[in-house]
């Protein structure tokens, strides 16, 4: 392995400026004598120290951060598929199972929450429960965002998920609709969270050239979540099975277990290398790279050993927030509005039909409430399908035409079938069936729209950019749509909740035609290349 991390000393201001190669995976030419034959482990070590150590000497000499040369990104986008992704992909990626799960969970159990002889639920009631989960997802995007990009990927993924852990398990023992509120407020904030937690450290650990399906994928696994939680709901619900008023209390307990099975699952998980590397601590995203790469060779997978490109980086703890708006606002502000009206639309037009589909269920179609779940499972797997099978053409095809494909199809659908729901022309099954094939079209956009804003910003703001956009878009979205739909259904007008349906239809066409126009051709390239780091230096 050639040279692949390099530390100069802070700005030159000396002609003793020296450089001291640091390789845990066998820099030819810096071992010494003594290191040959040594075992890779104590290679990691003595990289690390001497790193390390460089690091802190040349900061106080100089006073300011090193510059930092390094491949570290180049090596991970060359890595091929193997069988530490697939953890990664599995252990990170299960949060959408259990956002899923929640949000099937909020909509299934509706119908129980009204004949709840405890809560007494009204359609309004099941709103504003929607909005406060969403609502609480908003803040703790941006509150875990920013502490996502200061104090590391790792460690905020594990105190979301404690979060939504304590709070889902609270939820089962709420007794008002306040109560109920407060911890679906909590429960949506440890989901904001992981949002901007993991999004990034999956878009700074998967390859380039499967960037787009890879992310496409875990997103849409949300709907495994929803089936996951459907099935359970027909079981929990089930006044046969157990008392109505203890069957929605068990789901949420149930929930809160199977993220506490998560957790553990996490354990081994590494930091992101390239918040490392910007970070100043280059040995350690060093060490771990070289760690990924040996464990890949062991495999049989072949990885080339050649020069790679390396970037030039200024070692830096923080981002200032003036840089950070300077950044979204003034440098990025094309992108900044492609990632808002992606956001905003995709989160009306998902949460305002998916926090309501069983009050339409039930309301217009007579549907009890044991058996919504039942009517899930095919949504479930258009939106599972929809990504999956999609999702290779946004690498090849590219993210512009892709975009505005599905966000285009998913606006037209709901328009045709809506006005059909309006006539009074479709039953429960028709509905259902139509709501499959409409969001076949939207999980894929959905997702989209998280690639978007996760891929098109600089790696220092990486989770604060995913977590802002994510709470302006939900924001006005999402906390607006399930409120607005809710008092729509209230109504017993099919035509009111029409009128709905078309606001996220045009919304959806008119976020299609601004990433036609305006968005980034992010296909297959470094996520240095697209956006260059805040901390670059020529």
């Amino acid at each position: 392995m050639y040279a692949s991390a390099t530390f100069i000393a802070g700005p030159a201001r000396s002609s003793s400026t020296r450089r001291v190669c640091v390789n845990a995976g066998g820099c030819r030419n810096s071992r010494s004598a003594s290191n040959r034959g040594a075992k890779p482990g104590r290679l990691r070590r003595v990289a690390r120290r001497a790193g390390e150590a460089r690091v802190t000497t040349k900061a106080t000499a100089a006073g300011d951060g090193p510059i930092i040369e390094t491949d570290i990104p180049a090596r991970l986008d060359r890595l091929p598929w193997g069988r530490f992704h697939t953890l990664v992909v599995a252990a990170l990626g299960i949060t959408w199972i259990l956002d899923g799960l929640e949000v099937t969970l909020a909509g299934t159990v509706a119908g129980a929450l009204k004949a709840s002889s405890v809560l007494q639920f009204s359609n309004l009631d099941v709103g504003l429960a929607g909005s406060a989960y969403l609502a609480g997802a908003v803040l703790g995007a941006l509150l875990f965002g920013w502490l996502t990009d200061r104090l590391g990927r790792k460690r905020l993924f594990f105190i979301t998920l404690s979060v939504y852990i304590v709070a889902t398990a609270a939820t089962a023992f709420s007794w008002n609709l306040w109560t109920f509120m407060l911890c679906r407020f909590v429960t949506g904030a440890g989901i904001g969270g992981e949002y901007a937690a993991i999004n990034s450290t999956i878009q700074e650990l998967v390859p380039a050239r499967v960037r787009g399906w890879t992310d496409l994928v875990i997103n849409g696994s949300f709907w495994i979540g929803a089936a996951l939680g459907a099935v359970g709901a027909i079981v929990l619900l089930d006044p046969r099975v157990l008392n109505p008023d203890l069957g929605w209390r068990a789901a949420f307990l149930i929930g809160a277990l199977l993220a506490l099975v998560i957790f553990f699952m996490r354990m081994w998980l590494p930091e992101s290398p390239r918040w490392l590397m910007t970070h100043g601590r280059t040995a350690e995203a060093e060490a771990i790279v070289a760690g990924i790469e040996g464990r890949l060779r062991a495999a049989g997978h072949l990885i080339p050993d050649t020069p790679l490109r390396k970037v030039r980086l200024k070692a830096r703890t923080s981002t200032p927030f003036a840089e950070v708006f300077h950044t979204l606002f003034r440098r990025h502000r094309r992108r900044s509005a492609v990632g808002f009206v992606l956001m905003a639309a995709q989160a009306f037009f998902y949460n305002a039909i998916f926090f309501t589909y069983a009050l339409v269920l039930t309301d217009f179609y007579g549907i009890a409430a044991n058996q919504v779940g039942w009517y899930i499972l095919p949504f479930a797997l258009g939106n599972v399908l929809g990504p999956v099978m999609l999702g290779r053409f946004f690498d090849t095809w590219g993210r512009r035409p892709m975009i505005a494909l599905t966000y285009t199809m998913s606006g037209v659908l709901l328009a045709a079938t809506g006005w059909l729901f309006a006539q009074g022309l479709l039953t429960a099954q028709m509905q259902t069936f139509a709501w499959m094939m409409i969001f076949f079209f939207a999980s894929a956009a959905a997702s989209s729209a998280y690639l978007t804003v996760s891929e098109t910003f600089p790696l220092e703001l990486r989770a604060l950019a995913i977590a802002i956009f994510y709470a302006i878009g939900t924001g006005i979205g999402g906390i607006f749509g399930p409120w607005l739909f809710g008092a729509l259904i209230e109504t017993g007008s099919r035509w009111s909740l029409f009128g709905g349906y078309m606001v996220g239809a045009v919304l959806m066409v008119i976020a299609a035609g601004v990433m036609w126009r305006y968005g980034t051709a992010a296909e297959r390239r470094s996520l240095e290349d697209i956006s260059r780091p805040l901390s670059h230096v020529d």
